[in-house]
């Protein structure tokens, strides 16, 4: 259930404009009679100022959607803008520049850098950049999450211990850390994939989920998430279906018990087609 402090204001905003969209846009792998269809010409729009989760069973396409919409993949066909900018097609360093400067991401693995301390994880892609951090709102970032006191801890020293026969285990920190590094250099979208989905505590689910609700509420942010958590989807505000790379439900104002409700429903569909065929 959601805390008070993380529930939707009846009397928030209505989005202004639209963060990023897709027409007709299609990814298809390999060619011929081998080729599989990611993204089967899909229609998509995340408003500003809005929380979108985007679900669907393994091989649905939720993460080819994202990675298309982040200009992290290339397409087969359709268009792809992020606000005004349509970025399919951009050649060489262009997709690159845009998403430094644009776009903020919360990847699963959290992506950081064992040499790095806390502090220069955060600012990591302006460092990168040659931009200069705005301390003023890097520091809000970081005292939202609660990091003052661990920026000068490395990865390890952050860890949830060690993995048996593998590296640092991820904790509550470092989801922390990646959570506080995605709005530091206040983009204009953050695009999260499965941030929950290497952490194995309460605390550290909540730590994320409830940053990337804030990052809407409290920062002015827009957030597209892809998770197979109800609960996680339970943060956003709208949520969308995925199967065999179309967009196949909306939900808006979702609760978990009902993203449970309509996720059984899918599986039960699913079943039908998978054991007679097309009906």
């Amino acid at each position: 259930m959601r805390t008070a402090a993380l529930e939707h204001s009846p009397d928030r905003a209505e989005p202004d404009g639209i963060a990023a969209r897709a027409r007709k846009l299609t990814k298809a792998y390999g060619s011929g009679e081998t080729a599989v269809l990611a993204l089967d010409s899909v229609d998509v729009e995340s408003a500003r100022g809005r929380f979108t989760a985007v679900m669907g069973p393994s091989g649905s396409g939720k993460s080819t959607l994202m990675h298309s919409l982040a200009g992290l993949d290339t397409v087969s066909a359709g268009q792809v803008w992020l606000g005004d900018t349509e970025i399919t097609g951009l050649k060489e360093r262009e997709p690159t520049r845009l998403r430094r400067d644009r776009v903020g991401f919360v990847f699963q693995s959290f992506n950081l850098i064992p040499t790095l301390n806390a502090a220069e994880n955060i600012t990591l892609p302006m460092d990168v950049a040659g931009h200069s951090p705005d301390r003023k709102w890097v520091d809000e970032v970081i005292d939202t999450l609660g990091l003052r006191d661990r920026l000068r801890h490395r990865p390890a020293q952050l860890s949830g211990g060690q993995q048996l026969g593998g590296p640092p285990r991820p904790s509550r920190l470092w989801g922390s850390v990646a959570c506080a590094r995605a709005p530091a250099s206040r983009p204009e979208l953050i695009f999260a994939d499965e941030p929950t989905g290497n952490l194995d505590s309460r605390s550290g689910l909540e730590v994320v989920l409830g940053f990337l609700r804030k990052a809407v509420d409290d920062l002015g942010g827009t957030v597209v998430t892809v998770t197979h958590d109800p609960g996680a989807a339970a943060r956003s505000d709208l949520v969308l279906q995925l199967a065999d790379g179309r967009i196949v439900d909306k939900m808006e104002r979702p609760s978990a018990e009902s993203v449970r409700e309509r996720m059984k429903r899918f599986d039960t569909v699913q079943a039908a087609f998978d054991g007679h065929g097309s009906p």
